[in-house]
C-alpha cells in the first residue's frame, strides 16, 4: 500500500514512520504531539475532507479569520495556514482500555522493534489527543488480571497531561483478564460512549466476548485494535526453539520445520475467529502489527468517528 510509506528521516510525517524510526525522536509526549500533528496535516491535504473540517482545534485559514488564532506551528511544517478553533460541547465520552500484561511486554526484535505495550502506549496518547482536539472526553483503564491504572473522563486540554502521566508509568506484568476491565467500564459509562480496547488478546476469548457484546447491549460503540508483533505471525527461521509464557511461566521445545505451517494456519484462524465473533455484533475490530506506523490504527479510529456523527 502506498500511502503507507516509511519516510526515512524525522522530517517526515511521523504518524507514517515505522515505530522503530518514530522511537528515537523522543518521549512518549513528542511523540504524540508530532504523530497527531502529520495525521491532521494529512487529512487536510486529503480529498477526502469530511472528517477533517470537524477537527475542534484546527482547520484551513479562510479569508477574514482573526490572525491571532493562525496555528503557526503549523505552518512552518507544511506551509498552509490552519485556525485554531474552541469548541466547548463535549460531543462523545470515550475510554482507552490498554492492555499492560506481561505477554504485552514482549518483542520479537529487542532493541530494533518496541514492544506491543510501546506501541499501546504511543497509540493510546495519539487517541486521546485527537479526541480532546475533537471536544469529546477521553479516559484511561490500564490491566492485567486486574485495573491497575484509571483515570476518569473529562475534556479539557490539559487532561491530556493527566493521561500521558499514567501512561508513561505503566510497565508489563501479570496475566490478562480483559473482561473485568470491560465489565467495569460498561457500569461507568452511563451514556452512550466509546470503548477502544488495544491489546495483544492474549485473554480468555469466551468471556471477553460476552463482556464486549454485553458493552454493545449497552449502546457503546467498540473498536478493538489488536495489537501483533510480527513475530507472531511467523515461526523463527531455525531448527528448534524454545518457547516461553511470560505470564504462566511455561516453556515448549519444538523443532520449528515440523510445526511452521501448522502454526501459521493456527494464527490465520484465531484472528478470523475473532473478526467472526465481533462483526455480527456492530464491533469494529482491527489487526494492527507493531512493526507498521501508528497511521493505520489512526485512521480505523477515524472510520469508527466518522460513523458516530
Amino acid at each position: 500500500m502506498s500511502e503507507l510509506a516509511y519516510p526515512a528521516s524525522p522530517r517526515g510525517r511521523p504518524d507514517l514512520m515505522d515505530p522503530a524510526t518514530l522511537s528515537q525522536l523522543g518521549g512518549i509526549e513528542l511523540i504524540a504531539r508530532q504523530v497527531v500533528e502529520g495525521f491532521i496535516m494529512g487529512l487536510h491535504r486529503s480529498p477526502h475532507r469530511g472528517f477533517s473540517a470537524e477537527f475542534a482545534e484546527l482547520r484551513a485559514y479562510q479569508p477574514g479569520d482573526d490572525l491571532r488564532y493562525i496555528d503557526w506551528r503549523m505552518w512552518a511544517r507544511s506551509d498552509r495556514f490552519y485556525v485554531k478553533q474552541f469548541e466547548q460541547e463535549t460531543n462523545l465520552r470515550a475510554y482507552l482500555l490498554v492492555d499492560v500484561s506481561a505477554s504485552m511486554g514482549w518483542s520479537s526484535d529487542p532493541g530494533t522493534l518496541p514492544t506491543k505495550l510501546w506501541y499501546a502506549k504511543h497509540l493510546a496518547a495519539s487517541l486521546a489527543l485527537i479526541l480532546l482536539r475533537q471536544g469529546d472526553s477521553v479516559g484511561l483503564a490500564a490491566f492485567h488480571d486486574e485495573i491497575v491504572a484509571r483515570v476518569a473522563p473529562r475534556g479539557s486540554q490539559l487532561h491530556w497531561y493527566e493521561l500521558l502521566r499514567h501512561l508513561t508509568h505503566l510497565e508489563p506484568e501479570g496475566g490478562t483478564s480483559a473482561h473485568t476491565a470491560l465489565k467495569e467500564v460498561a457500569v461507568r459509562l452511563r451514556r452512550r460512549g466509546l470503548v477502544v480496547l488495544l491489546s495483544d488478546l492474549l485473554v480468555d476469548q469466551d468471556t471477553t466476548l460476552t463482556a464486549l457484546r454485553f458493552l454493545r447491549h449497552r449502546g457503546h460503540e467498540v473498536l478493538v485494535l489488536h495489537l501483533m508483533d510480527p513475530g507472531e505471525r511467523e515461526l523463527p527461521h531455525t531448527g528448534d526453539a524454545r518457547f516461553f509464557d511470560p505470564e504462566t511461566g511455561d516453556e515448549l521445545s519444538v523443532s520449528v520445520a515440523d510445526v511452521r505451517a501448522a502454526y501459521r494456519g493456527a494464527v490465520v484462524d484465531a484472528l478470523s475467529e475473532w473478526e467472526r465473533s465481533l462483526k455480527p455484533h456492530g464491533i469494529d475490530y482491527v489487526v494492527v502489527d507493531t512493526d507498521t506506523p501508528l497511521s493505520r490504527a489512526l485512521r480505523a479510529y477515524l472510520h469508527k468517528r466518522e460513523r458516530l456523527g
